[in-house]
């Protein structure tokens, strides 16, 4: 799809229900163009992993995503035998009386005994959307060996020989800055930083998203969900939550936003018990 400025990855993330501010659709736009991965950092729920969904609905790539945790290793992000396909393969062929054992290893380490894991299947799938997400989640070593794999887009495999891209996935890189992300790998991508929105762009994502909605209902949760975001919460809420925080009331025939109602569904937006608890004892809620 050829996306010809900013202007138009906003219409067309607008016609997805996601909407992004010029800052990040100008960054978006120049990863597109330049071939070039997308560092997206902020915090929880700002929609750093949506706009990567998002991209793959409009580009119509499939999304592949390698979800970051700590003790991630190279073979769980790149790719593994099927030993247990390996060893029928093995049983079959003796049963057969084959004992040629050249021939026999040739086979066992064909590629229909690779399982391919999310760098490998997205180097090898033309197009694709890879999401790496919360990379500040691993560890430093796999840090390094992504950045190796996201010079390049080259995979070795001893057994097979080497595998490159023939057009490099659209690569979205995410972090929660829960620790600082090393200086080499954002060198390799080009960086964004995503703030909470604000107060008039989350009620028209509110009413975006949830078309049964009422504008004052958007206004009144937008308004609590900004004070919460100044409370000194362990964790504020991010849109997810504050879309989370709407759907629930919704589901519960919500107009509008009273005080009794908002403490009732205040788990849809707040996941920490001392954050709830210093929201209720400090009538944080108001009257929307």
């Amino acid at each position: 799809m050829d996306i010809e400025s900013p202007e138009k990855l906003i219409e067309l993330l607008d016609r997805h229900t996601y909407l992004a501010d010029e800052g990040l659709a100008t960054a978006a736009f120049l990863a597109l163009r330049m071939g070039r991965p997308l560092f997206l950092e902020g915090e929880a729920g700002v929609g750093k992993t949506e706009l990567a969904k998002t991209l793959a609905s409009l580009l119509k790539a499939p999304l592949i995503r390698l979800q970051c945790y700590e003790g991630l290793d190279a073979a769980q992000a790149l790719y593994d035998w099927d030993f247990a396909r390996q060893l029928l393969h093995l049983k079959a062929a003796e049963a057969a009386g084959i004992t040629d054992v050249s021939r026999l290893e040739g086979e066992i380490y064909d590629r229909r005994f690779l399982i391919a894991r999310p760098l490998l299947k997205a180097i090898e799938t033309q197009p694709s959307v890879l999401l790496v997400d919360e990379i500040d989640r691993a560890d430093d070593e796999f840090e390094a060996f992504l950045l190796e794999v996201l010079s390049d887009f080259t995979i070795s495999i001893p057994e097979l020989g080497t595998i490159k891209a023939v057009k490099p996935p659209v690569v979205v890189v995410t972090s929660n800055r829960t620790r600082e992300v090393h200086d080499a790998l954002k060198r390799r991508c080009l960086y964004h930083w995503l703030e909470h929105p604000s107060f008039d762009r989350e009620v028209a994502i509110l009413l975006r998203r949830l078309p049964e909605c009422t504008e004052t209902l958007a206004v009144q949760v937008a308004r609590a969900a900004e004070r919460l975001r100044q409370a000194g919460l362990v964790k504020p809420p991010g849109v997810a939550e504050t879309l989370d925080w709407t759907e629930a009331l919704l589901t519960l025939g919500a107009k509008e936003l009273d005080p009794g109602l908002a403490a009732a569904t205040l788990g849809a937006a707040l996941k920490y018990r001392e954050d709830v608890a210093h929201v209720l004892g400090n009538g944080l809620l108001g009257h929307g």
